[in-house]
C-alpha cells in the first residue's frame, strides 16, 4: 500500500489500483489528492479536514467517486449536491462499524472531536483504520481497540492538544511506524520541536517516527 502525505491532515492511499483519500481540507492540495480517487473518508466537519467545494467538484467530475463521512458532514454535502447524481454517492458513517471498499477494509472508531474549550461545541469525529494497518484519528486521540495499527498518523499540533498528549497518543498506539499529520498551523521550527520529542520518546516504546514532506510517498 502506497501512502502519500498532503498538507495538514490529508492522506492518499493506493492499493491494487484503488485510491482512497482521507480528509482533503482547505489547507491541503485537495484537487491533486482527489484526482482519480475512488473513495474519500472524512473524519469531521471542520474545513481544515473537508474542503466542500473541492469535494463537490470532484464528485461531479468523477462519477465513480464515493464520499463517506459522519452524518452532519454527509447531510451538508448532500444538501449542496441536491438534485444531482452525486447526492447518492455521499454516505453516512457511524463509529464502531466496518466498510468493505474495493482494495480497502475500513474500521471506524471514536465518535467525538477532542475538546477545544467548554464554550466551543463538540462535533462528531470518526477515526479510520485502513486494512488493519493505517490509523487516521481525525481530531482526537482515540486509540483503536481490539486491533494493533502498524502505521499511526499523529496529529502533532492543534488548538485541542498539547505536546504531552501527542506523545501519550504515540505511546498508547505502540505502532511500529508513525508519520505526522495536522501540522499546517506550525512553522518549521514548531514542527521540528514537537517531532523531536515524539521521535525520541516514541522510540522507547517501539515506534519509529518519521517526518513526511508534502507530496512525499512511502510504501507500507
Amino acid at each position: 500500500m502506497l501512502l502519500t502525505k498532503y498538507t495538514h491532515s490529508c492522506i492518499r492511499l493506493e492499493q491494487d489500483s484503488h485510491i482512497l483519500v482521507i480528509d482533503p481540507g482547505i489547507y491541503s492540495e485537495s484537487a491533486a489528492a482527489l484526482e482519480g480517487a475512488h473513495q474519500v473518508l472524512i473524519t469531521h466537519e471542520h474545513p481544515d479536514h473537508v474542503d466542500a467545494d473541492a469535494l463537490l467538484e470532484a464528485l461531479h467530475g468523477n462519477t465513480s467517486l464515493e464520499v463517506f463521512a459522519p452524518q452532519p458532514v454527509a447531510t451538508d454535502l448532500r444538501g449542496r449536491a441536491s438534485g444531482s447524481p452525486a447526492e447518492s454517492r455521499i454516505i453516512d458513517v457511524m463509529p464502531e462499524t466496518t466498510l468493505d471498499l474495493p482494495g480497502f477494509n475500513v474500521k471506524t472508531f471514536g465518535g467525538q472531536h477532542a475538546l477545544i474549550h467548554p464554550l466551543i461545541p463538540l462535533v462528531a469525529n470518526i477515526g479510520y483504520l485502513i486494512n488493519d494497518d493505517v490509523y487516521h484519528p481525525g481530531d482526537s486521540f482515540v486509540i483503536p481497540h481490539g486491533v494493533q495499527p502498524r502505521t499511526l498518523l499523529v496529529p502533532v499540533h492543534a488548538p485541542w492538544s498539547k505536546t504531552a498528549e501527542v506523545i501519550d497518543f504515540v505511546i498508547a498506539g505502540r505502532a511500529p511506524r508513525a508519520y505526522q499529520i495536522h501540522d499546517a498551523l506550525l512553522n518549521q521550527d514548531g514542527v521540528n520541536t514537537v517531532e523531536k520529542h515524539v521521535k525520541r520518546i516514541g522510540s522507547y516504546y517501539g515506534t519509529g517516527f518519521e517526518h513526511l514532506e508534502t507530496g512525499e510517498s512511502v510504501e507500507l
